[in-house]
């Protein structure tokens, strides 16, 4: 019987409740206007994934039973057919007694023993006027016996199958439908995700654990699994830079209009060394650089022009949500372009 493959089930289920924690929105406080949206997700994915379980549970446990009920069917058969097996040998010696019994005036029916309801009433009959052995006695009372036991292995197996039917219907309609409360749950999910801001969406997918992690690799050699991408396709920063990047660029957002223009975030070695060639005395020495630890970017938009409405607002701003200007990028290089994120002295 298919079982529902769990990414049906939860893939977005586990994706919501894992990432979004109630420690998570609750910092995002007043400051986050999706702060409610994202809790009312957080615990609407909770629920559609208890409710989930517990149905797979139980569906889980009737098809156990089946299976149980199944094996009892086949070893039932089994009996039966073992049954039949015995009755078989002893055909022929009863065949013989039934047509010595025919010879004896007023015995009636007694081949009936031989069809499918096993009437065994005529040979007893001729057992019982002394007609024959005490042999042949026991020979019928086997055969009777065996008739019965048939009789009683056919009816039980027959309800077996019955029953087995209806379960593996019952069954296959709880599949069914654990499918479509599936469906119906991501899809829900999905439009409620959908209606947060851009910026939300993408914490819910960025696992802040991760960041932690990333620092064991060398600079520039961060595997994909520890950055998260930003608004701007592909550039990403490690987790913990790029959580607070989504934050700093939801405020520049609703100040400008739009996103923040990056033109440069993490940058592999390889990035690394592209860029020293091409700009000596600018770009840090490969593997210095903090590009290469995830956890820098390059600004545009008037970003990168000391003085404008754009520059000074980040130069005001940026501080609430982790990001600053080092005091080299001012004078040697001069980059007013490059911001970082942390604190100065961390660099």
């Amino acid at each position: 019987m298919p079982i529902p493959r769990s990414a049906v089930l939860t893939a977005v289920v586990l994706m919501v409740v894992t990432l979004v924690s109630p420690s998570g929105a609750a910092a995002s406080g007043a400051l986050d206007r999706d702060g409610d949206a994202a809790e009312q997700l957080r615990k609407a994915a909770s629920k559609a994934r208890t409710d989930l379980q517990a149905a797979t549970r139980q569906m889980e446990d009737r098809r156990r039973a089946l299976a149980v009920a199944q094996d009892k069917l086949r070893a039932t058969l089994k009996d039966l057919a073992a049954a039949d097996a015995q009755f078989d040998r002893i055909r022929a010696p009863l065949s013989r007694l039934a047509n010595a019994s025919y010879q004896q005036p007023g015995v009636v029916g007694s081949m009936a023993v031989f069809g499918s309801g096993g009437d065994m009433s005529a040979l007893r009959s001729t057992a019982d006027v002394n007609h024959l052995a005490d042999s042949q006695q026991a020979l019928i009372g086997q055969a009777d016996r065996l008739q019965k036991r048939k009789q009683a292995l056919a009816s039980a197996a027959q309800e077996l199958q019955a029953d087995n039917a209806v379960e593996q219907t019952r069954l296959q309609q709880q599949i069914d439908g654990l499918k479509q409360k599936s469906a119906q749950l991501t899809a829900q999910l999905e439009g409620m995700l959908r209606k947060l801001d851009p910026d939300k969406r993408l914490e819910l997918g960025c696992d802040k654990s991760l960041a932690a992690q990333s620092t064991k690799f060398p600079n520039g050699l961060i595997p994909d699994k520890y950055l998260c991408p930003l608004p701007q396709k592909g550039m990403k920063l490690r987790a913990d830079a790029a959580l607070a990047f989504y934050k700093v660029n939801a405020a520049y957002r609703r100040r400008f209009g739009h996103n923040m223009c990056v033109t440069s975030s993490y940058r592999s070695l390889a990035d690394q060394h592209r860029v020293y060639a091409e700009r000596p005395g600018f770009a840090a020495v490969p593997g210095t650089s903090n590009h290469g630890k995830g956890q820098a970017v390059d600004l545009c938009d008037g970003v990168e022009n000391q003085g404008s409405t754009q520059f000074n607002w980040m130069k005001a701003n940026s501080g609430k949500y982790g990001w600053f200007h080092p005091t080299w990028a001012y004078s040697n290089p001069f980059e007013p372009w490059h911001w970082e994120y942390g604190t100065d002295s961390d660099h």
